[in-house]
């Protein structure tokens, strides 16, 4: 597992799961020859992809990023689908720190697409449960009304064994909401309606999780958006906004899909990293 202290808080990356993409779809529009400069492709035009929660703990709590694809809940059709080449192991992890999913305290969901949401809950005895039950979970307003009424295009990625089970755990804000002092959660639509990004903050630092509208350090182009998104005019607007702001004022940022890089520290002209936590192999 990779680690990074931010001050007063301690991030950890647990095994989400691994899988290949087709790299058309994470970069939409830009021609490959662009993208492959900064991430590799396969003979079969794929990347390699992770999904993979971040663990933050902080005044004793202990906070997770999303959750992955889940234990046991993709049929060989899915995985083969996802190029799902490793299972997630969120909860092996936890043991591994001493700690079980009873003791997760907050739960950050950036949206509720699949792959960050199917960990939420898993299988037992024929009925889906919740996996933390502890756990207040927070979401968009507007991602959870779109969660109970997916349109022709949402409904085959917002699963209700996703989120029934946890229906009395959520809780909903509008605009942003601040979590704890030094963590907030902030709505920007995009990849989908109810999207959301996560600011960490620390002794006049920051730290911005972008989720999926910068699942990869090669997406800090604000043009450069993805295929699966649901409003990429949205995602480019915010992440151009977000951009100018991060890069004046020295940000780094997390990535839960980057298969190479952790955390990333951009110059202030957003070309060059000047710091980074790589993935360990």
């Amino acid at each position: 597992m990779d680690t990074y202290t931010f001050h007063d808080m301690t991030l950890t990356w647990l095994d989400g799961s691994g899988n290949f993409l087709d790299g058309g779809t994470m970069f939409g529009v830009v021609p490959k020859a662009l993208w492959s400069r900064r991430y590799e492709a396969d003979e079969q035009n794929r990347i390699k992809m992770r999904n993979d929660p971040i663990l933050i703990q902080y005044k004793g709590k202990n906070i997770l990023i999303d959750t992955g694809h889940g234990k046991g809940k993709l049929s060989e059709k899915m995985m083969k689908n996802l190029g799902i080449v490793e299972e997630a192991r969120v909860e092996g992890n936890l043991a591994e720190l001493s700690l079980s999913p009873e003791d997760i305290d907050i739960i950050l969901m950036t949206h509720l697409h699949n792959d960050h949401a199917a960990g939420l809950t898993e299988l037992r005895e024929g009925d889906f449960v919740s996996v933390f039950p502890n756990a207040e979970i927070y979401v968009s307003q507007i991602e959870w009304d779109e969660v109970r009424n997916p349109n022709i295009r949402s409904r085959n990625t917002y699963l209700k064994e996703n989120w029934e089970p946890v229906e009395q755990q959520v809780k909903t804000f509008e605009g942003s909401i601040t979590i704890m002092p030094g963590i907030e959660m902030i709505h920007t639509g995009g990849h989908s309606d109810g999207h959301s990004i996560i600011k960490l903050t620390q002794h006049g630092e920051t730290i911005l999780h972008m989720a999926d509208i910068m699942p990869t350090q090669a997406h800090s182009n604000p043009l450069w958006v993805l295929a699966f998104d649901d409003y990429p005019m949205t995602s480019i607007f915010a992440k151009e906004k977000l951009m100018i702001e991060a890069l004046a004022g020295g940000y780094k940022f997390t990535f839960y899909h980057d298969a190479y890089y952790r955390l990333v520290k951009w110059d202030a002209s957003g070309k060059e990293i000047i710091e980074s936590v790589t993935v360990s192999s």
